[in-house]
Order: structure tokens, then sequence, then C-alpha cells
């Protein structure tokens, strides 16, 4: 064996030291491969105790959590391999199953979102390129009718400015029936949307214990997203004229009630039930009511812009080809039916488009949608006969007071002042 002997003097101080190293040239074993383990103790067990355990720091709850993502997805992941029998821990494959979904729900997220830029893109390129379209075609009509005699120049503006009107029409008809404002404002919901059930999911891998329900349900939440906010917009598209207005819906319709254990004591009494039912009356006949109220006038205004820009530039068209025929009293009909309408056109666009109507639409059918499933929320935990069976009544209020933007003592006082006619009051606080 051969040996290397290497020595330093370092005289920095009067007493001189040496270190000698050696290095022998031999080659170490290999170590054998680590073969990943699997959490000891059973990740069901964990989340159990401390579920049992009743954590209310924040901070402890923070710092355990990703402790108990990463062991969930460890756990998960081996059971897809095939490393551990799925039989003998039938959870693993719950765990799994909703590991898949939420990942699911993180892709679809980041798609919508995309595509809301996109959208967003296209409103703003449609609505530049076709008030620059409509405009050039005005001043190419207007400079027709300076042309005293019949001629090349006249005949090429007119054709010019009868092309471009024809351009804008046609441009106009196609983006007045998909509404890319409008668009955008369903991708923009649809993925905050899909956050927000993503975050539904962690939370319950993480604190609760995930059943076959559980999956079942989130898998019917995200289906029913994929319904409401569709990605393509050949044969999916939704109606962005509908003959009746109704709130947006993007949940299941038969909505399953999480089981909860039972309790004798879960802090509801005959007075709270009957707040709940007071807070929905408000929602109904308030909140509810006025924004479809409001999606009904959003509407009718984006109606008639849309009819309004292409009948607008069809005139426009129409009064270009006609500068310079007839006699001179048609002419000037001819010329201000070119300029004017199509001046009005591009003015109209721009209130349809820059003004974002159908976003607007959108926006109010979509905010009656939000009341309408706190509504269905409240009246599926009060449709539970037995108080023991429902959700705890501190946490459900809280969550109520927090979906209206309200305190928990504001939301009662609106309970309380529901009952009187004069009220002009209105559940949220948030739009």
């Amino acid at each position: 064996m051969s040996t290397l002997q290497a020595s330093t003097f370092l005289s920095s101080s009067p007493c001189k030291r040496v270190i000698q190293a050696t290095l022998h040239g031999h080659v170490p074993k290999p170590r054998s491969a680590a073969i990943p383990k699997l959490p000891a103790r059973d990740l069901v067990e964990e989340l159990m105790n401390m579920r049992a355990a009743g954590y209310t720091s924040t901070t402890t709850t923070t710092q355990l959590q990703p402790k108990l993502v990463r062991q969930a997805r460890t756990v998960a992941t081996t059971t897809k391999r095939g490393d551990v029998d799925a039989d003998d821990h039938p959870n693993f494959t719950v765990i799994a199953e909703l590991y898949e979904i939420m990942e699911a729900t993180a892709d679809r997220a980041e798609m919508h979102a995309n595509i809301e830029k996109q959208r967003n893109n296209w409103n703003n390129l449609f609505l530049t390129s076709i008030n620059s379209i409509t405009i050039a075609a005005a001043t190419m009509a207007a400079l027709a009718a300076t042309c005293g005699e019949v001629g090349t120049p006249l005949v090429a503006l007119k054709l010019s400015s009868t092309l471009l009107y024809s351009a804008a029409t046609g441009m106009l008809l196609v983006i007045n029936k998909i509404q890319p404002s409008q668009l955008a404002e369903e991708q923009r919901n649809a993925a905050r949307l899909f956050k927000q059930l993503n975050g539904q999911i962690r939370t319950i891998l993480a604190l609760g214990n995930p059943t076959a329900m559980d999956v079942k349900d989130a898998m019917e939440k995200v289906l029913a997203l994929d319904k409401a906010y569709p990605l393509p917009l050949l044969g999916t598209m939704l109606d962005k004229f509908p003959a009746t207005v109704e709130p947006s819906v993007w949940w299941p319709q038969q909505q399953k009630r999480r089981s909860h254990r039972r309790a004798e004591k879960n802090g509801w009494s005959g007075k709270l039930e009957e707040e709940m039912k007071q807070i929905v009356e408000v929602l109904k006949r308030k909140d509810i009511q006025e924004y479809v109220r409001l999606s009904k006038l959003a509407l009718k205004v984006s109606r008639i812009l849309a009819i309004t820009g292409p009948l607008l530039t069809g005139l426009a068209a129409v009064g270009s080809a006609l500068v310079g025929v007839g006699s001179p009293l048609h002419g000037s009909w001819a010329v201000f039916l070119g300029v004017v309408a199509g001046v009005m056109a591009s003015v109209v666009n721009t209130l349809e488009h820059g003004g974002q109507v159908g976003m607007v639409f959108e926006m109010y059918r979509s905010s009656a949608g939000f009341f309408r499933l706190v509504e269905g929320y409240i009246k599926s935990t009060l449709k539970e006969g037995k108080a023991g069976r429902r959700e705890n009544a501190e946490l459900f209020e809280m969550r109520v007071a927090l979906q209206l933007g309200r305190s928990i003592s504001e939301l009662r006082d609106l309970a309380a002042s529901s009952s009187a006619s004069s009220s002009r009051e209105f559940a949220s606080k948030l739009f």
C-alpha cells in the first residue's frame, strides 16, 4: 500500500507546531443504496391524534402541517408504486386520490389564469384595431368627398373606406359574439375557485381523516367547475346573451354535508337557528335580488351596444360606397353617413369593450351566485335536524360572518334588524 505524507510548518509564534496529514490511497467500499422507509408511525393515527389534541395555536399547526403533508405524499407515492399493499392501509388509497385531485386543481388554476391573460389581451387588441380601422375608413370617406370629379383617387378612397368598414363590421360581429372581457372574467373566477378548492383539499389532508366521501366530493366540485367555466370557445362557450338571467352556479347541485362526530353540546340553540333563517331571508330579499337586477341591466346595455356597433359600421360602409354617386344632395348624405356613422361606431365600440360591459355583467352574475352559495350553505346546515351532527356553531357562525364581510356581532345585529320592514341593509358588506 502506498502512503503519501505531507508536513506543514507554521512559524507564526515561537512555538512551532507541526501538522501532519497522512492520506492512505485505498478505495472505500461502496455503501449500499439507501431505501426510503415509510414513516414508522401510521400517518392516519398521527393525524387523528393531532385532531384529538385540539390544536388551536396557528403557529403549532403551521409548523406541523408541512411534516404531515410530506409524510402523506411519501405514503401516497409509495402506495401508487406498489411498494405497500393498499389493502392493508385503505386510507393510503384515499390520500393518493386526493393528491391526484389536488394536483389537477393546481394545474387547472394555472391554465385558467394563463387563458385569462390571453383573452384580456384579445379585448385590448380588438378594441384598438377596430377603432383604428374605423377612424381610418371615416377619414378616407371624408377625403373622397373632396374629390370633385370621378377619377382614380375617388374610386380608390371609396373602395378602401368601404373595405375597411366591411372588415370592421365582420370583426365586431365576432368580438360581440364572444365578448372577450366577459371570457376573461370567467377564467379569472375559475382560477380563483380552483385555488380555493386546492386549499380545501390541503386542509383535509393536513388536519382531517380523509375518506372516500371526501374524494367523491372533491371530484364532483372539479367537474362542476369545469362545466361552469369551460375552456374552449367552440361548442361549450357560455351564452353571452342569455334569455333569462340566473346567478352563476359552480358547485354540485346535490351538495353533501361532511359528517361530523356526534356531540350533545355543539353550541347550537334555537336563537342561533332563528338568526340564520333571518340572514337567509335578507340574502334572498336584498343581495341576490339586487345583483340579479344589476345583471339584467348590464346585459341589456351589452346587447344594445353589441347590435349598434356593427349596424353603424355597416351603414358607414354603404355611405362611403355612395360618395360621389347621384345628385349632390344624395352625395352629401352619403358623406355624412360614411363619416358620422363611422365615428359613432368607434364611440360605441369603446363604450362596449373599453368599458368591459361583458365583464361587468359576469361580475354581477357571479356575485349573485356567491350569495346563492352562502344561502345554500346555511340551509343545508339547518336541514340537519340533529344539532349534534351539525358543524360546530361557533365555527359555522364565524364562517358565515367572514363570507359576508361582517363581524359576529354585526351578523347578530343584522339578524335582529332584518324583521323590520323599513330595513334597507344588505347582508354582505363585501360587494
